[in-house]
């Protein structure tokens, strides 16, 4: 048995300890159930990229055997006309890139202003990042392109674009990323279109005279900042212009933010006239790349009510008014938005699976937000 002396040395002993440098260590944050889930499903969707580039590698492969498979199973017949021989051998020895789809270049740009990064929450830049490769991809695939710029391009919403979408951006053909505003990159642009890079006088641009002076064409042009607040209404698309569209997805937090941003700077400013064109059942907004895919649209027919069917769902319940009619009978496009997600090119497959995993809080302060249901009068 010790004695107390004893045991109180001892424990004078470990009471008595060299003070420790270390910081105390503050107990882990509290996180909520949500936010639990949350962290727990983005963990799993980054532990399995590479297990999703893996499958799209396998299916890609699969879908070229099938094809190559295919391909041996069509003989040709024991007896080929000579005339229809040449002509295959013809087609065969054509390069691939004469048969694939040909775009056109267009004097006109688009510019998407993401100088609100630090207005929007985590979500609403992953709905942004999102519109922002839609955009890119309609544009991409269009048959007459615009230019595309994407001005302040910094902060969150490339911090996403460099990491959790591996940047894949920087692949991309027939769009700048500028880390300057909206002002400068309307520079960037009217000096690209006044060069040999410009593009062509086609589609909605083509009644337009082409033995035409540059310079009378050139006049043509103006800059304008698309919002939904302001008193103009944009009636067509003008050649050698450009057109700023709010990169912005707030709902409805700052109000005529865009349009202020734009009086600032001097800047003329336009809405698209959906009102004098629609009737909607009920109110709704567009996101950024809607717009853009409408202005696309309207290069190619130059007419606003074939562009606005074509684009806008019938889900959304909006019918031409009374006496609206289009230049040429095209069928409704009522799944327009889902048929093109299948189009979508390799290029941006990872950012299509977060745009279909998460949805896209649309933007209230752009050109087509102001729409209102039918029999109501448009606000001033």
């Amino acid at each position: 048995m010790s004695s107390p002396s004893k045991e109180t040395s001892d424990q004078r002993a470990l009471d008595i300890s060299p003070p420790s440098d270390a910081p105390p260590k503050e107990p882990p944050p509290h996180l909520s159930k949500n936010k639990l889930k949350k962290l727990r499903r983005d963990q799993a969707w980054e532990e399995g990229r590479e297990k999703r580039k893996e499958l799209r590698k396998l299916k890609n492969k699969e879908k070229k055997e099938r094809k190559r498979a295919a391909g041996e199973k069509v003989k040709p017949s024991a007896v080929v006309p000579e005339e229809r021989k040449a002509d295959d051998e013809t087609v065969a020895q054509a390069p691939k890139e004469t048969r694939r789809f040909e775009f056109v270049q267009l004097p006109i740009s688009f510019v998407i202003d993401c100088g609100f990064d630090d207005l929007m929450l985590d979500g609403e830049r992953k709905s942004l990042a999102s519109q922002v490769t839609r955009a890119y991809s309609d544009n991409h695939r269009a048959k007459y392109k615009s230019h595309l710029f994407v001005s302040s391009f910094g902060g969150h919403l490339k911090e996403r674009f460099d990491n959790v979408l591996s940047g894949n951006h920087h692949s991309w053909k027939g769009v700048q990323f500028l880390e300057n505003d909206f002002a400068e990159a309307t520079s960037q642009a009217d000096g690209l279109m006044r060069s040999d890079q410009g593009g062509d006088l086609a589609g909605a641009f083509r009644k337009l005279e082409p033995h035409q002076q540059a310079e009378e064409n050139w006049n043509l042009g103006e800059t304008v900042y698309l919002t939904s607040d302001s008193p103009d209404t944009l009636t067509e698309l003008k050649p050698y212009s450009i057109y700023v569209i709010g990169g912005l997805v707030d709902k409805n937090r700052h109000k005529g933010i865009c349009y202020k941003r734009a009086m600032g700077r001097g800047m003329k400013t336009a809405k698209l006239p959906i009102g004098d064109y629609m009737k909607m059942a009920s109110r709704f907004v567009l996101a950024t790349n809607h717009v853009v895919e409408i202005m696309l649209r309207w290069l190619e027919v130059g007419d606003w009510s074939e562009a606005f069917l074509r684009v806008i769902p019938k889900r959304k319940g909006g019918v031409l008014k009374h006496g609206v009619t289009l230049l040429d009978e095209a069928p409704a496009a009522s799944h327009v938005n889902e048929e093109a997600d299948h189009e979508q090119s390799e290029q941006v497959q990872e950012e299509k699976g977060i745009l279909d995993r998460e949805p896209i809080e649309l933007a209230m302060d752009n050109p087509l937000a102001e729409a209102v249901p039918s029999g109501k009068e448009q606000p001033p």
